[in-house]
């Protein structure tokens, strides 16, 4: 079985309490996931920060349309350091994603790690292969984008 890996680092000029402030409540992730993929979190999470053992439930249509119910785990926060979220049922065999940030002159380098596991088998490494590494690219490229939109572009 076969395992991918995402990794994406962006320098943001702002403070570090200005990004942690925003990445770390699940209602921002509306903000920052392009609306084609349907996304929306349908558990109460208030406007509550994220907290180890926080479950997170989303709906999202990656797929044609086809809405796919999604839960997560906050498993490990540090704050203002970095949290982790794991899949605990979605369209993953895998999903494990770490959100780091580290301050730095002029602002806060973030970097967002996604280590995955299609389903399927071969099938899924097919299918990661043909659209699911690209869909993820393209997420994490409007991420990028949202950031600049929210926080400016570094200089």
């Amino acid at each position: 079985m076969a395992f991918y890996q995402l990794t994406r680092t962006q320098n943001i000029p702002a403070t570090l309490d200005e990004v942690w402030e925003f990445i770390s409540r699940p209602t921002n992730l509306k903000k920052i996931t392009p609306s084609y993929m349907g996304f929306d979190v349908t558990s109460d999470t208030g406007n509550d920060v994220m907290y180890p053992g926080m479950i997170i439930t989303y709906i999202v249509r990656p797929v044609l349309g086809i809405p796919t119910k999604w839960m997560t785990e906050i498993t490990h926060v540090v704050d203002k350091q970095y949290f982790v979220d794991e899949q605990r049922m979605g369209p993953y065999t895998l999903w494990h994603h770490q959100h780091k940030l580290e301050e730095i002159p002029g602002g806060v380098k973030m970097d967002d790690i996604v280590t995955y596991i299609p389903p399927f088998g071969i099938i899924g490494a097919i299918a990661n292969h043909l659209f699911i590494k690209r869909q993820l690219k393209e997420i994490f490229d409007y991420r990028f984008k949202a950031a600049e939109d929210l926080f400016g572009k570094w200089k």
